[in-house]
């Protein structure tokens, strides 16, 4: 038999605070997280736009030796992972004596690679870069630290699938805890918030042009939007099946009911309908729920003109006339990239525990691609025990979830 997988604890490190509550406050009021970087324009970037993401001491935490491996993102993945196990009420104790698995998305670590690199052609030695860069600069480098420091001894993996990363981590997870091969596993997303992650980025000229009015920059579905914002940090969730959870007498905060995915098998930049569309339908049948069973969807929607519209009328061909709210949190986060896929899910959890739909901030005007779904702009009362959330990445990768108030 297929098994429940509930969702026991949370945990976040973002440009919109580094607690749940935090968190909460900022996405009731609309807060952006959005700033203007001096040293971006300095450096040559088209659009010197960011997140503005905290930056991490964890020398009350982690020891010298131990942080000599740890990039950006696995700090920031530190940081949230420690909160969700404390949330989970995971001691250490029951950490060591079951095997507690990790996925994680990450895919880049850009900035622990150049610096090793550089120091390896300035020096002309290998042994300049270090005996701590190899760690650093491997696409693994979050689940290997965190697995090591919490002594997780289950599943360890990385879910690399660009900005559906932290989606497809925690589908992973759900779908071993539903037949039976983990019974616990720590999942989520991180990314780098330093420029060199995303110069090429910038370089495509996919960043959004108000450097002059940077909390206005990011407008998922608004007529008026120009690009995206890049944004960081690190978002964690731990699953469980429903008989674990009971067991420990943990909290008990949200059901995992269904992951669809695809691909789109077409452009690697320029998404299409079909795919997303699929990824969708998927999810729905996978749950067993009807379209209007769906509270709210939290889009992928990053503030660019081709992606916002293909989603708004993927979401439209999927919900036919029921004119389901959406909204992206990304007006106020920008785009937080491998993260986004599990930041996203405690965003929207955060707003079901609290009985509100935070604003798609930014939304002014829908253009006619994007007037065919149903944007709220505003934050509003709302009550709803289930949301269904989109990530899509380059290459066409698509992963739905759906999850529902416990």
């Amino acid at each position: 038999m297929e098994r429940k997988v509930v969702i026991t604890g949370c945990g976040i490190w973002s440009c919109l605070g580094t607690t749940l509550e935090e968190v909460r406050q900022s996405l009731y009021d609309g807060r952006s997280g959005i700033q203007f970087s001096q040293e971006r324009k300095d450096a040559g970037f088209r659009s010197a736009l960011c997140a503005a993401v905290p930056p991490v001491d964890l020398k009350p935490y982690v020891n010298r030796n131990f942080r000599q491996f740890m990039p950006e993102e696995a700090q920031y993945a530190y940081m949230a992972t420690r909160d969700a196990l404390a949330s989970a009420r995971l001691e250490q104790d029951y950490i060591d004596q079951h095997e507690v698995g990790i996925i994680y998305g990450n895919d880049s670590v850009a900035e622990a690679t150049m610096r090793s690199l550089d120091k390896f052609r300035q020096f002309g030695s290998t042994a300049a870069c270090g005996s701590g860069a190899i760690f650093q600069s491997m696409n693994s480098t979050v689940t290997m630290n965190l697995a090591c420091l919490f002594h997780l001894k289950g599943i360890n993996l990385t879910a690399s699938a660009a900005c559906a990363s932290g989606s497809h981590a925690i589908g992973l997870a759900a779908l071993l805890i539903r037949t039976g091969m983990q019974d616990c596993v720590v999942c989520g997303g991180a990314q780098e918030a330093n420029m060199y992650g995303v110069a090429s980025f910038d370089g495509i000229q996919s960043f959004a042009l108000r450097d002059e009015d940077p909390t206005r920059a990011s407008r998922p579905f608004d007529r008026d939007r120009n690009g995206l914002v890049p944004g960081g940090g690190a978002a964690t969730l731990i699953l469980e099946s429903y008989e674990s959870a009971v067991r420990r007498g943990a909290p008990i905060l949200a059901e995992v009911v269904a992951w669809g995915i695809s691909g789109n098998g077409d452009h690697i930049s320029t998404p299409n309908v079909a795919g997303p569309a699929r990824s969708l339908e998927l999810c729905l049948e996978q749950s067993g729920l009807q379209v209007k069973d769906i509270g709210y969807v939290n889009a992928h929607a990053t503030s660019t003109r081709i992606g916002d519209a293909r989603e708004a009328q993927a979401i439209a061909q999927v919900f036919g006339d029921y004119r389901v709210p959406v909204t992206s949190t990304k007006g106020q986060t920008g785009h937080e990239m491998w993260m986004a896929g599990a930041s996203e899910i405690i965003y929207s959890m955060l707003m079901m525990k609290n009985d509100f739909i935070a604003g798609s901030l930014n939304f002014e005007n829908p253009d006619d691609e994007t007037a065919c779904v149903n944007v709220v702009p505003e934050t509003r009362a709302a009550h709803f025990d289930t949301f269904l959330s989109n990530s899509f990445g380059f290459g066409g990768t698509n992963s739905t979830l759906i999850i529902r108030n416990i």
